[in-house]
């Protein structure tokens, strides 16, 4: 069920902004990413960027290590991100729990929390399975 990237982590955008992977299973996947100023927004808070990045990573890496076996890939379809708090320091924490499996979308629902547990985002994602593309020629 693991897969090879086709790009080495350290060179892709979730580096970037320090997504650190925790459990991946098909129906589980969690994530943190600590809080520096990298991830924030000029008034100080995060980026309201990042929770929908690590909600999109953390869903298609879920998919993904599935439909690969199948010759297929997982690519963000839709992303709808709430804000509810603003995370200001700490880690963000991220976990997301897979509501559907199809043939050609998983819908995923990920919550975006602080380190004292508090609700800050709600996402739901969903995720496009596609044949794997082939190498331009």
């Amino acid at each position: 069920m693991d897969f090879e990237p086709a790009i080495p982590y350290e060179q892709t955008f979730d580096a970037l902004y320090g997504l650190q992977l925790g459990e991946v299973t098909p129906e589980r996947v969690t994530a943190t990413v600590e809080v520096s100023d990298k991830v924030k927004q000029p008034m100080g808070l995060v980026h309201g960027g990042v929770f929908a990045s690590i909600a999109e990573s953390i869903t298609s890496i879920g998919t993904a290590r599935v439909v690969i076996e199948d010759g297929m890939s997982a690519q963000g379809l839709s992303n709808q991100t709430s804000f509810l708090r603003p995370i200001f320091e700490g880690t963000i924490h991220a976990t997301a729990i897979r509501r559907h499996k199809g043939r050609t979308t998983w819908v995923w629902e990920v919550e975006i929390t602080d380190d004292a547990g508090r609700l800050c985002s709600l996402i739901r994602m969903t995720i496009a399975v596609r044949p794997l593309p082939t190498a331009p020629v």
